[in-house]
């Protein structure tokens, strides 16, 4: 059981918010250490396993100063004063759109999507301008009640569910194809549980749940959107 301490770290260091990769880190070299290895043999491991998966890696930290470089030189500015053109766009209909889109994609085994290099310079600027573009559009219909702005719980509101809309789009997507390592995963897992499975079976039943959880994801979105336009009526 002590071989399990970095489930406990993982724990503690997410209950207390710590940085996620130091999080990771801490968790990887206690779980080496409960098992035996030496911290040179852990470290070690840790690096081979960095160079063995360098091609996945290095595309997402690469991906980092390229994003913030767009947003230094105004990306969200852009996308925000983008959004606020269109009449018919709103907060729950873009995120549900990019939800579609993102599942869509993980079926396919294209992973192009992610909280630092979509939702958070693309995907939140456009759902956020889309309702104070809605807030615009109360005060034009006469809503005197009506905010001047977003607030800032409505703002980190709207944040929240783009992040659960890339986690939701991606997770429940991407075990339909056998092309993609997550469906042979979840065999695995059987397979090691004894439990008697076929690719075909999981492709067969993870398109169902994908559906659903696309129709649950429209339902959110739409109660997003009478939400903001409540509390914009009604006030702080």
């Amino acid at each position: 059981m002590i071989k399990l301490l970095g489930i406990l770290v993982v724990a503690v260091g997410f209950g207390f918010r710590v940085n996620a990769l130091v999080v990771v880190l801490a968790a990887g070299v206690a779980t080496g250490l409960s098992a035996g290895l030496p911290l040179r043999g852990v470290v070690a491991l840790l690096g081979r396993f960095f160079v063995e998966n360098r091609g996945l890696v290095l595309p997402i930290v690469l991906m980092l100063p390229v994003v913030g470089l767009l947003e230094k030189h105004g990306l969200q500015e852009r996308v925000g004063a983008l959004m606020r053109r269109s009449e018919a766009a709103t907060a729950g209909r873009i995120l549900w759109l990019y939800q579609a889109l993102r599942g869509g994609l993980s079926v396919l085994g294209i992973s192009l999507g992610s909280h630092a290099g979509m939702v958070r310079p693309l995907v939140a600027p456009m759902a956020e301008a889309a309702a104070s573009n809605q807030l615009a559009a109360l005060r034009a219909e006469g809503a005197a009640k009506a905010r001047g702005e977003l607030s800032a719980a409505d703002s980190a509101r709207v944040r929240a569910h783009g992040a659960a809309a890339e986690n939701v789009g991606n997770f429940f997507s991407d075990d339909i194809l056998v092309a993609v390592g997550a469906l042979l995963l979840v065999k695995a897992f059987f397979d090691t549980a004894g439990v008697p499975v076929t690719l075909e079976q999981i492709k067969l039943w993870s398109l169902p749940t994908a559906l659903w959880v696309l129709l649950v994801g429209w339902w959110r979105y739409r109660a997003l959107d009478r939400r903001l336009a409540q509390r914009k009526e009604d006030g702080p």
